[in-house]
């Protein structure tokens, strides 16, 4: 399954990393996903979800207005 947030669709990124002599070689960052439970109202069950950690702290904003997922 790949690294990707299915909320935001955040997924890995590629780049250089660079030395002090500015040899460059390549290299990746990958998002901060986390597998999470979650509920949501309208059909009363939980479901299961790869999401990234910035959009858990969106999720948690729009639960606590009221707002579903």
């Amino acid at each position: 399954m790949p690294r990707i947030c299915v909320k935001t669709g955040k997924k890995t990124s590629f780049g250089n990393t660079r030395s002090h002599s500015m040899r460059h070689t390549r290299r990746s960052w990958k998002p901060n996903l986390q597998s999470k439970r979650v509920f949501d109202p309208v059909t009363g069950t939980y479901t299961r979800m790869k999401v990234s950690t910035s959009y858990l702290r969106t999720l948690a904003k729009r639960l606590k207005e009221g707002r579903s997922a």
